[in-house]
């Protein structure tokens, strides 16, 4: 009854995992850094971003996905119907392999989670203090983005979710079968107790934090100045005759060259 499920789990944990959201983030953020490595290889903003970059390769470096996708692999997709009918299951090696690396995957998407929010933080800092404005603004965008899509695809709970499972297999199979594979090393029943934190509450707090962040509006103003009130008042009432009379117009021939440059 649980090979059903624990296929499941399996699946919807490979496909959150391994969507296009994330990964397109971290091309984005890969170029980021190629870009700026000579001019900001010592900027706070930019050592931010490669503690990201390096949880970002870290994660797929533990071909987690490769490994869930081989488990499911390995379970029988046909059910058998009768209740004591014998079927091939993963062995205790495999489940412990998995399960080790669904450990280590949570704790490093806990990390990356944290990383983006310090780092966000960080560019919207010095984002108000007008420092490096170019790479902040494009930092801050991309790591909010980051923080969001793993947050709205539920990576880390499909992760526990799929935990919750693969202990409760393990403990089957272990006692169908003695074959420990990984010695010196007791997997936790729970999930919670081992990242250490509450995953909701933590969340919740990062959200709280970069939603509430100050927003960096001086540098914008100084950049885009407001128009003279005289000035955008007879841009309003000449607004519509502007419109109408511009179709009209397409047909005239501009005097000026279009490859002139502009002053």
């Amino acid at each position: 009854r649980w090979l059903p499920a624990l296929r499941r789990r399996c699946d919807i944990a490979g496909k959150r995992l391994s969507g296009t959201g994330v990964a397109a983030e971290g091309r984005v953020l890969r170029a980021v850094l190629y870009v700026y490595h000579s001019r900001l290889l010592r900027h706070r903003s930019y050592l931010a971003l490669q503690q990201v970059e390096q949880c970002l390769k870290r994660l797929w470096k533990m071909n987690l996905v490769g490994c869930i996708e081989t488990l499911a692999g390995l379970i029988p997709k046909k059910n058998t119907s009768q209740a004591h009918a014998e079927c091939l299951v993963p062995s205790q090696p495999m489940l412990e392999t998995v399960a080790l690396k669904v450990l280590g995957g949570c704790k490093l998407i806990l990390r990356l989670l944290d990383c983006c929010c310090k780092a966000f933080l960080l560019s919207v800092k010095h984002l108000c203090s007008e420092e490096f404005i170019l790479l902040n603004t494009v930092a801050s965008g991309l790591l909010s983005r980051l923080w969001f899509v793993i947050q709205y695809r539920c990576v880390l709970q499909s992760l526990m979710s799929l935990y919750g499972m693969l202990s409760t297999s393990l403990h089957l199979v272990s006692e169908t079968q003695q074959m420990p594979y990984i010695k010196g090393f007791t997997f936790p029943s729970d999930i919670s107790n081992f990242l250490g934190v509450n995953v909701s509450s933590e969340v919740k707090k990062q959200k709280a934090r970069m939603l509430t962040t100050k927003k960096p509006t001086s540098w914008l103003k100084k950049l885009f100045s407001t128009m003279p009130e005289a000035v955008s008042e007879v841009g309003k009432k000449r607004n519509f005759a502007t419109c109408t009379t511009a179709v009209k117009n397409c047909s005239i021939p501009c005097p000026a060259d279009i490859g002139e440059p502009v002053l």
